[in-house]
């Protein structure tokens, strides 16, 4: 990694890099950064990783490193609330279900939704109503076209007048 490449990163996660795990041997404090380095770990690399996870699956495995440290706090604190406390401080942390079921919407998305819903029905009350009067006029001219034929030929052809007689 480049000096260039490790001071960006460096800004990136340095609340989450420079949080107090706890008291590490002596009562000396214990920084996230600290407790990496103790583990033989990059600690920005282990940020980046941590940052592009699930954030219950960086609680575990931050639980897990924080418990793996010699002489570190976890013999006197929990490590998973711990784990829990350092990854809220990661940037851009994701959430299990944003990443599984998308991003959650907003109050402007679902009143969108409930625009786009009223439209729909709106639309569909107007073609079955434009439909249903279609069918009605039909019907009717189909009935008076049926009254007409029917009428003239159910009555005898009348005799025509003899205005002689």
């Amino acid at each position: 990694m480049t000096r260039t490449s490790l001071s960006a990163l460096a800004s990136e996660f340095d609340d989450f890099l420079f949080a107090s795990i706890g008291e590490g041997r002596n009562d000396v404090p214990l920084s996230v950064l600290s407790a990496l380095a103790r583990l033989d770990i990059d600690p920005w690399q282990e940020a980046a990783e941590l940052a592009q996870v699930p954030r219950e699956t960086a609680t575990q495995r931050l639980a897990s490193l924080i418990a793996a440290l010699p002489d570190g706090p976890s013999a006197r604190l929990d490590p998973g609330r711990i784990a829990a406390r350092l990854t809220a401080l990661l940037p851009g942390q994701p959430s299990s279900k944003i990443s599984l079921r998308g991003a959650s919407p907003d109050v402007g998305d679902v009143t969108k939704f409930r625009a786009g819903i009223c439209m729909f029905a709106v639309y569909i009350t107007i073609t079955l109503a434009a439909q249903w009067i279609l069918a009605s006029r039909q019907t009717s001219a189909e009935v008076d076209d049926t009254h007409t034929v029917a009428s003239s030929e159910a009555l005898p052809p009348l005799p025509p007048s003899n205005s002689g007689q």
